[in-house]
């Protein structure tokens, strides 16, 4: 019998609460109690490239989300595991202001690592969603929030979510926090920046409140070029809060969803589907022989394919209004 919801009193949620539900469901949940115990031995990798330290993981239970099929054939012919008709019966979900829920990922990258996906089955689109991801952040504060695009390596661009990871993981906001910023505008308790110095170019919105931030989001998200078929700017998201009641969002501009090394055939292929985690310094590789053969100019060679270039994204900059 499939576990009933659990709702929140006050339809707040908090890091003390998303820590006790990991906790509760390693305890109840055996595959997930598994994958986290693997976690724990993965091996990783430390390179610097172009002043920014990164992370290789060599994670073998992430292969299904790496090598998700993504297009529409495939999509229709599986059922969504993010519905709550379809999720394993151990799986235990938390109500988020009637919109979301909030459940343990048991396929973890991140020593605590949460999703959250809408509670109905609505596509992968961040417009009109920015604000609820910053609010996550401002509540879920030891947590940096990332949204992966529907071609940015979600593998479940068919059913809205976002994730959660332990904001201590990844390595992308402490580079950009000591590189320089390029202040674009600021407006209303919002500021914009442009880190360019950085191999993973993007745009920061640090704002007070959620709807100045979403406000300034809006202004980015209508200057972002759209790629023919797409239904958004390809992009990646991550959010965490700064204290005092401020955010930090990252917004990581995209031009491709795999790069051209994609694929499990060949020497040269390399199964290294890019998402939010990778492009915040954490780059996940469930092969062996990825993990081994991969170096910093591999890696810098995917990120220059897969992000936009340094004159497209000042592009981006001087059409913002």
């Amino acid at each position: 019998m499939r576990n009933e919801r659990k709702k929140m009193t006050d339809s707040r949620i908090t890091s003390a609460v998303a820590d006790s539900l990991i906790a509760r469901q390693l305890n109840a949940w055996p595959l997930a109690r598994a994958n986290y115990r693997a976690l724990e031995n993965v091996e990783v990798k430390e390179f610097n490239i172009g002043g920014m330290p990164v992370k290789v993981q060599f994670n073998p239970a992430r292969a299904v989300s790496s090598g998700a099929k993504v297009d529409a054939a495939s999509l229709a012919a599986r059922p969504c595991f993010l519905c709550a008709a379809n999720r394993p019966a151990e799986q235990e979900s938390i109500d988020i202001d009637g919109r979301y829920e909030l459940l343990v990922n048991p396929f973890p990258i991140f020593p605590r690592h949460l999703t959250i996906p809408a509670n109905t089955h609505t596509e992968q689109l961040i417009s009109g969603r920015i604000a609820d991801m910053m609010r996550m952040a401002l509540e879920l504060d030891t947590y940096t929030i990332f949204y992966n695009g529907p071609r940015c390596g979600a593998s479940a661009p068919d059913h809205m979510h976002f994730q959660g990871g332990n904001s201590d993981f990844l390595t992308l906001a402490s580079a950009i926090e000591a590189s320089d910023l390029s202040f674009l505008q600021s407006d209303s308790g919002a500021s914009l920046s442009l880190s360019t110095s950085l191999p993973v170019r993007s745009f920061i919105i640090d704002s007070h409140s959620s709807e100045a931030g979403a406000a300034m989001f809006e202004r980015l998200y209508s200057a972002m070029p759209l790629v023919e078929g797409e239904k958004e700017p390809m992009m990646n998201i991550l959010c965490q809060t700064k204290g005092k009641g401020q955010t930090r969002t990252i917004v990581v501009p995209r031009r491709r969803h795999r790069p051209s090394c994609y694929g499990t055939n060949g020497e040269s292929c390399i199964m290294l589907s890019p998402a939010s985690v990778d492009m915040g310094g954490v780059f996940i590789t469930p092969r062996r022989t990825d993990f081994d053969k991969i170096t910093p100019d591999i890696l810098l060679g995917i990120l220059d394919e897969v992000c936009l270039d340094r004159n497209s994204i000042e592009t981006i900059a001087k059409n913002i209004k």
